[in-house]
């Protein structure tokens, strides 16, 4: 496949996976630019289409990932709040004798409630290199001309 695609269809194919690093400069760059490069340029090219789908379903995947990681970890969120305010670990309990703030804090205590939100931590963190890694790797490979499909990406742009 390499010798039917002309070096503007791979270096648009490459740049298209390359700007979806955009979002660290641009709030939701990781969508908008790869979606202006890609519709600007598909019906041309179907090496570029073909990308262009691939990069933005991987960006949605990774965002529906996140998501479902964030909504996993607010019960144990809402969780911790009772715990320190019934343990007086912040001196709520002494307000009403207008003493100094407490700022004496255990995390010792809530221990149970905090691993959770560390795995979830992680997890993030994990989703974070492999989008790096990724990217990375698709944004070489085509621009080489070899077809690239992500490991954990949902087909939502068919």
């Amino acid at each position: 496949m390499t010798s039917t695609l002309s070096k503007h269809e791979k270096n648009l194919s490459a740049i298209i996976h390359a700007s979806t690093f955009s979002k660290y400069f641009i709030p939701f760059g990781n969508f908008l630019l790869p979606l202006i490069l890609w519709t600007a340029k598909k019906k041309d090219h179907g090496f570029v289409d073909q990308n262009g789908k691939q990069a933005l379903n991987f960006q949605i995947s990774l965002l529906l990932y996140s998501v479902i990681l964030g909504i996993f970890t607010i019960p144990f969120f809402i969780g911790i709040i009772p715990e320190i305010i019934h343990q007086g670990d912040f001196g709520f309990a002494q307000f009403n004798n207008f003493n100094v703030f407490n700022f004496d804090f255990n995390p010792l205590k809530l221990g149970k409630l905090l691993w959770p939100l560390g795995i979830a931590g992680v997890a993030q963190f994990g989703l974070f290199l492999v989008n790096i890694v990724y990217t990375i790797l698709a944004t070489i490979r085509t621009s080489e001309g070899q077809d690239f499909k992500y490991p954990i990406s949902i087909p939502f742009i068919k």
